[in-house]
């Protein structure tokens, strides 16, 4: 997680940012996946499904803009 933040504030291009933001989206909702486990707790199955649409909606529109310059056509 650390050299993902780091990767992410240093990142040479900008493409490296995006995939080091996607992949920390990704450690947040794997931890989020555990912490639903142990508590055994429905709510943070469903706060992880939330972070995990928002990381992916977030990294295509991203990925979009890089690519296009514009995110909407």
């Amino acid at each position: 997680m650390l050299l993902c933040t780091l990767r992410l504030m240093r990142g040479p291009t900008a493409q490296d940012r995006v995939l080091a933001l996607d992949t920390l989206w990704m450690v947040v909702m794997l931890f989020t996946l555990l912490l639903g486990i142990s508590f055994a707790n429905l709510v943070y199955f469903e706060l992880a499904m939330l972070i995990a649409l928002t990381g992916f909606v977030s990294t295509i529109a991203l990925a979009k803009f890089l690519m296009r310059g514009e995110i909407i056509e």
